[in-house]
C-alpha cells in the first residue's frame, strides 16, 4: 500500500502543476468558475452566541459561529455544514429558517466552515477531500470540548448540510470514531461520532465505478482526490479518477461514505428534493450529482446492517418525520 501510495503522490502531480501553470504566480486559482458566480446576500439570522471560533490553525476558513439554546439543562446539538462542492460556500448562507427552528425546540447551532479543495490542494494535504472532512470532525470535537462552558449534551449530536456537506455529514455519522484517547490535545480525544444526521442532496460514494454502475452519467468525484485543475470539466475529472481508481482506491475505502457503514451507525435521512423524474438504478438521469440513487443504494446497505435510514424524494415523500429539520429534533429530542 505505501508503494502505491508513493506512486500516487507523483501522480497527482501532474493535475497541481496544471493548476500551478494555469493560475497566476502567487497563488493558484480555485477549481470553481466563481467569476461567473452570482452574487448572493446572506440570509437574516439570529445573532450568534459566539461568532468565528477558531477551530484550527491551519486556515482562516477553520471557523465556525455558534447559537447557545436557552435552557437549565444540556442542550443537544445541530452541526450545519455549507454545501458547495468543497469548492466554495459559507457558513452564513444558513438563516433564521434553518436556525431558529432548532433554537425553539431547545437544540443549540453551529454552523461550520471549512478548507475548500484549492486549499488543500495549495497545502499538499492527500487526498483534498481530507481537508473539508476532518475540519468539520475537528470543528465537532472542538465543540464537545466546550460542552459544560456552552451547557451542550456531548451525547446528543446532530448534523445537516447540502450536497458536499450532506455528503460531510454522512461520512461524519458512519465513519469510526476520529478520537484518539491517547493524545496530549485534548480536543482530539473528543469523539467525532453523531447521535443522527439529516441532509440534503447527498452524495454517499466518491467511487468512480460504483458511481457509474448506479448512474452512467455520473461526473462528481474526480476534484475529491486531486485530478481538479483551472478550467478542467468536472466530467474530466471524473475520468481521470476513473483511469486512476486503482492507484486512489485506499483513499476511496477512507473517504466514500458507504465505504464506512457498519452495524453500530446512528440514524440517516436522506432527502433528495431535486429529483425530477423516478430515480432508475444503473440508468442515466437529471442532476447525477444530487440523485436520489444515492439515497436508495446507501439505504441498501445500511438496511442490511440493521441501521434506520429513511430515503425521501418527489412522489416519495417520508410520512413518518416528514422533514430533515423534525427528524433532528425528534431523534435528539428522544437520545435523552
Amino acid at each position: 500500500m505505501f508503494r502505491s501510495l508513493i506512486f500516487l503522490h507523483c501522480l497527482l502531480c501532474i493535475p497541481s502543476l496544471a493548476f500551478a501553470q494555469a493560475a497566476p504566480a502567487t497563488k493558484p486559482a480555485a477549481p470553481a468558475k466563481t467569476a461567473a458566480a452570482k452574487v448572493r446576500t446572506a440570509p437574516a439570522r439570529p445573532t450568534p452566541t459566539v461568532e468565528n471560533f477558531k477551530y484550527g490553525t491551519d486556515s482562516e476558513r477553520q471557523v465556525f459561529d455558534f447559537w447557545q439554546a436557552k435552557s437549565d439543562t444540556p442542550t443537544p446539538l445541530v452541526l450545519l455544514i455549507h454545501g458547495g462542492g468543497w469548492l466554495r460556500g459559507d457558513k452564513s448562507s444558513y438563516g433564521a429558517s434553518v436556525i431558529q427552528p432548532f433554537l425553539d425546540a431547545g437544540i443549540s447551532v453551529a454552523a461550520v466552515n471549512y478548507r475548500l479543495i484549492h486549499q488543500a490542494m495549495e497545502q499538499k494535504v492527500e487526498p483534498p477531500v481530507k481537508a473539508p472532512l476532518h475540519d468539520a470532525a475537528r470543528a465537532l470535537q472542538t465543540l464537545r470540548s466546550k460542552a459544560k462552558e456552552w451547557n451542550l449534551d456531548p451525547t446528543r449530536v446532530g448534523a445537516t448540510g447540502g450536497s458536499a456537506g450532506a455528503c460531510t455529514s454522512v461520512w461524519l455519522a458512519l465513519h469510526d470514531d476520529l478520537a484518539d484517547p491517547k493524545s496530549s490535545d485534548p480536543i482530539a480525544r473528543e469523539s467525532s461520532r453523531l447521535t443522527c444526521a439529516a441532509v440534503s442532496g447527498a452524495q454517499t460514494s466518491l467511487d468512480p465505478q460504483q458511481l457509474r454502475a448506479w448512474m452512467p452519467n455520473a461526473i462528481y468525484a474526480g476534484h475529491a482526490f486531486g485530478f481538479a485543475a483551472v478550467d478542467r470539466p468536472r466530467d474530466q475529472e471524473f475520468e481521470l479518477l476513473l483511469k486512476n481508481r486503482e492507484q486512489v482506491l485506499p483513499w476511496i475505502k477512507e473517504y466514500s461514505p458507504i465505504e464506512s457503514v457498519s452495524s453500530d451507525d446512528p440514524p440517516l435521512y436522506l432527502d433528495f428534493p431535486n429529483q425530477k423524474t423516478p430515480p432508475v438504478v444503473g440508468q442515466s438521469g437529471p442532476d447525477p450529482t444530487h440523485s436520489a440513487i444515492y439515497g436508495i443504494k446507501l439505504k441498501e446497505k445500511l438496511d442490511a446492517a440493521g441501521v434506520e435510514a429513511i430515503v425521501a424524494y418527489p412522489g416519495h415523500r417520508d410520512e413518518k418525520y416528514g422533514s430533515t429539520t423534525k427528524f433532528l429534533i425528534t431523534k435528539l429530542k428522544a437520545a435523552k
